[in-house]
């Protein structure tokens, strides 16, 4: 019994903080079982669907694959090589994080008019997810403990046999969380694959909602998203070594020796050059031709200021809900880790490849007919944000937590202290750092979030996202410039803390 049920409080906690971020899950399950199983059974068994869900599964292997090694190389480079720029490297790869895919889309067809299908928007999503799998990797690689590559080389190996064989190791469990929550997102997105014109689940749910008014229709695709995230789970889980600890506990941080590129100094050089310049440059240069006719407009700085205060209210709300509900599961997972743990954890992860249209409808209905108080306020629409982004909330607070050595927290309750005065004097201060990187990655995706944002927004309210959306709908992209660049810079400032915390832009003696 202890060992499935290790700190009852805990779980029960951590269990009524998972079911809240399920309540999308309810209403596609009260929804699909209305439809019957004939109705069922004529959605999915067509050649349509089965084509569509082939095409979404290819594009989140094909990004989640590429983003493995775009993000695995690039955190290397920026932290264990002699890379010319390191630092300003380090921080360029986290900053296509705060460039919304449906931006960069928009960008890339602007500039390469029949820039669209299925290769384009991999290309848009794999240099828009990367640094999902640089942060966590760059933060890993800074943190392992040199001593087992070190071993390794006086034993004979050389540079690159140690990284096969020692470092891969280490970064293994951050490399797949990231890996994860690519192919999450890839499976979820709609702004990329909207404007790149590439059929999947995700666009044919939208399009049953929005153009079909087929209801039904949409939610059984999205049970079928649900269902495919599944495998997806287990593969990551499958990754994991139970008892595995890869944190120094003990002694005194210290950097790991630098590798000599010597001769592929340059093309690593020239390599990471070119993915800036994709990621960032062809966006940037976008909204450049564009910003100055669209602040021109009479009244637009005092619309976008609006949508700015809008967004950043409105976000802040999703944080400190998304951060609440997940702080018990990522405690419970890495200080009871066990199947109860992981079962917890896991239902955290299917509303996140939920598309964000099928989450607006969700909480609409629950709004309407369970808690009328909460429609069209603040409240639910963070309740949204929760939902969607409580797995980054989650991976975050649970690496804080695994970092932070328990036995501080034994040496206080040994001191006669009790639980709640050992989780505020002693476990919540170590986790404060990886909170708050928690909670500026949730912020920076609340910021860009739009389907659930045009739906669950209080009556009134506009934010950036949503007025970019509305813009360039009519094709007016001059307007729509100012909010796409302010939002860029807006959620910049939450990618900067990202990086900072990541350890990368640290001088050699602070480490």
């Amino acid at each position: 019994m202890r060992r499935w049920l290790p700190r009852p409080v805990l779980f029960v906690a951590a269990l009524l903080a998972v079911t809240v971020a399920l309540l999308p899950l309810a209403y596609l399950a009260v929804r699909t079982a209305d439809a019957g199983t004939d109705r069922i059974s004529q959605i999915l068994f067509t050649e349509r669907v089965a084509r569509l869900a082939l095409r979404s599964l290819g594009l989140a292997t094909v990004v989640t694959a590429a983003c493995l090694v775009l993000g695995i190389g690039s955190a290397f480079l920026v932290t264990r090589t002699d890379l010319p720029g390191r630092r300003i490297f380090g921080v360029l790869a986290a900053l296509p994080l705060a460039i919304p895919t449906y931006v960069a889309g928009f960008a890339w067809v602007s500039q390469l008019p029949g820039f669209e299908g299925f290769w384009a928007a991999a290309l848009v999503l794999i240099l828009a997810s990367y640094p999902y799998v640089y942060l966590p990797v760059a933060a890993a690689l800074v943190a392992a403990d040199p001593a087992q590559e070190e071993v390794a080389q006086s034993m004979g190996r050389g540079p690159w046999r140690t990284f096969a064989g020692v470092t891969l190791r280490q970064i293994r469990p951050a490399a797949a969380g990231g890996g994860l929550l690519v192919a999450l997102y890839v499976l979820s997105d709609f702004g990329a694959v909207a404007v790149l014109r590439t059929d999947t689940l995700t666009r044919a749910v939208f399009v049953s909602l929005e153009l079909g008014f087929d209801r039904i229709g949409a939610v059984v695709l999205a049970g079928l998203l649900v269902a495919m995230t599944i495998p997806i789970l287990a593969g990551e889980a499958a990754t994991r070594r139970r008892g595995v600890r890869y944190a120094r506990l003990t002694g005194v941080r210290r950097p790991a020796a630098r590798i000599l590129l010597r001769r592929w100094r340059m093309p690593a050089l020239l390599v990471l050059t070119a993915v800036a310049a994709a990621a960032l440059g062809v966006t940037t240069v976008s909204l450049a031709r564009r910003l100055a006719a669209g602040v021109s407009r009479p009244g637009a700085w005092s619309e976008v200021a609006a949508a700015a205060g809008a967004s950043i209210s409105l976000s802040l709300a999703g944080v400190a809900l998304t951060m609440l509900l997940a702080l018990p599961i990522g405690l419970l997972t890495a200080r009871a880790p066990g199947p109860a743990a992981t079962l917890v954890d896991r239902l955290g992860y299917l509303t996140h490849a939920l598309p964000g249209v099928v989450v607006g409808l969700s909480l609409v209905f629950f709004g309407i007919n369970v808690a009328y108080p909460l429609y069209q306020t603040t409240w639910l629409l963070a309740l949204g944000y929760a939902a969607l982004f409580l797995p980054l909330a989650v991976a975050a607070v649970n690496g804080a937590a695994v970092a932070a050595p328990p036995v501080l927290d034994d040496v206080a309750r040994s001191l006669g202290r009790g639980p709640l005065t050992v989780a505020r004097t002693v476990t919540l201060p170590l986790m404060l750092p990886g909170i708050g990187a928690g909670a500026a990655l949730v912020f920076l995706t609340c910021m860009k979030e739009l389907p659930a944002t045009l739906l669950l927004r209080p009556t009134g309210v506009d934010t950036l996202a949503t007025e970019l959306w509305t813009h360039t709908t009519v094709a007016a992209y001059a307007a729509a410039a100012p909010y796409a660049a302010l939002l860029v810079v807006v959620s910049a400032v939450p990618t900067w803390l990202l990086v900072v915390g990541t350890g990368v832009l640290a001088k050699e003696g602070a480490r």
